[in-house]
């Protein structure tokens, strides 16, 4: 049966609750590779600004038969976040997603859906804004439109300013699991053949991470309260156990693009970034 955008745009908004504790923020910075006290103790404890992408997440959605999609072949497509307060490291939190727009690539393409989720405090402040596009890979050739999709943010043409490389361990997919991204693509050989990768992949929204950590290093002396915005496209999927290299270029006062590479297999996984950053 194919896709019918009509039927998800129609669906009510989900709203999600998260209990947040210190010990799912040292848990989300540990899954991402961090090991810098200011992530994981909880004395003095910051949240990583890409832990917004994991805060009141409703959960690997499409899985559920409501949405009509082939959930084994859904892959990550990009990412955006806006801080607009600092993220706390516990409380009670709230988040609100919607469904749309969807484009119709084609048959032989997919489809993608954009996702969006606010996420807002007990008192109701708004913490930040999440973005998604959800490349549905066997749900393309309903008949919908292709043209209006955003268009990818324009990288420099020059050498990079700064590159900042990240090793990820064999084991990553497995912690930063815990926080919330059940995906058995990411853990279950079978379900990734299925999908047609040779083994388990590591979740985009940790290669992302991985990213931020580094722009994070090279721009931000490791404040995570300076990063307030962070766009990326998902180009290729990251290996558990590669080498992410990060290439960054100053776009100006508290702007920069970036790129990531896995050295092993020199291959891009991550194009068109975007951050901004308190300097």
């Amino acid at each position: 049966m194919p896709l019918s955008p009509e039927k998800i745009l129609a669906l009510q908004p989900i709203e999600s609750r998260h209990d947040l504790t210190k010990r799912d923020t040292i848990i989300y910075a540990l899954g991402v590779g961090a090991s810098d006290l200011a992530f994981t103790y909880e004395e003095r404890l910051e949240a990583l600004p890409t832990m917004a992408m994991v805060m009141a997440y409703p959960g690997f959605i499409w899985r559920d038969p409501l949405y009509g999609v082939d959930w084994k072949r859904i892959l990550h497509g990009e990412s955006m976040l806006e801080i607009h307060k600092e993220l706390p490291v516990e409380g009670s939190l709230v988040g609100v997603t919607t469904l749309g727009p969807i484009f119709d690539k084609g048959a032989d393409k997919g489809a993608v859906c954009y996702q969006t989720r606010k996420i807002y405090d007990a008192g109701g402040a708004h913490l930040a804004t999440v973005g998604a596009a959800i490349f549905l890979r066997g749900d393309g050739g309903f008949g919908g439109l292709s043209a209006g999709q955003p268009r990818p943010h324009a990288m420099p043409e020059r050498a990079p300013d700064i590159q900042h490389s990240l090793v990820t361990s064999p084991a990553q997919a497995l912690m930063y699991r815990m926080s919330g991204d059940l995906n058995p693509i990411h853990v279950d050989p079978e379900i990734a053949k299925l999908a047609g990768f040779e083994r388990p992949i590591l979740h985009g929204l940790c290669t992302y991470a991985v990213a931020a950590r580094s722009v994070l290093s090279a721009l931000c002396n490791n404040r995570a309260g300076s990063l307030k915005r962070f766009d990326v496209r998902f180009s290729s999927p990251v290996f558990p156990g590669e080498t992410i290299r990060t290439d960054i270029w100053r776009d100006g006062e508290g702007r920069a693009s970036f790129r990531s590479t896995v050295l092993e297999r020199n291959v891009v996984v991550l194009n068109n970034g975007r951050a901004e950053y308190a300097s």
